[in-house]
């Protein structure tokens, strides 16, 4: 029948192998422990209707071990690794993700503004400062 020769006369697509596309989406590293990152990671998931992101919290030290990040800077910031290597941490992540994330592009485009990414660092690295990371020495609530 037509129907199983493919859509349109193209022959069809064999099932992608198991973990492909894996190495096409951005990786996001975040402190798994600190409810702020976690509402924001979850907010990040709720937006990813493409499934642009794999989550992983640098907890799971097995997973994050493969991408080569100190834990003292994991815990320091989040991390955004895109699938050509490149790595964003910090406040210089977020126009990455935004840009990433369907319909939230025009978000990103805020931080090319003059001087808002480097309030964006200072906001970004206060909030980092006070949240506590049992790696830092500070007990989780």
């Amino acid at each position: 029948m037509a129907a199983e020769a493919g859509t349109r006369g193209r022959p069809p697509q064999p099932p992608a192998p198991p973990g492909a596309g894996r190495a096409q989406r951005a990786t996001l590293l975040y402190d798994g422990e600190c409810g702020l990152c976690r509402q924001s990671v979850d907010l990040v998931q709720r937006w990813d209707r493409d499934h642009r992101f794999t989550l992983i919290p640098f907890q799971e030290q097995q997973r994050v071990a493969a991408f080569g990040i100190p834990l003292p800077a994991l815990a320091a910031a989040m991390h955004l690794v895109l699938p050509d290597g490149r790595v964003f941490a910090g406040a210089d992540a977020v126009p990455e993700i935004l840009h990433l994330l369907p319909g939230k592009r025009w978000l990103a485009s805020a931080f090319q503004l003059p001087g808002a990414l480097p309030v964006a660092r200072r906001v970004y690295a206060w909030i980092a400062r006070r949240r506590r990371c049992p790696v830092r020495g500070y007990a989780v609530d």
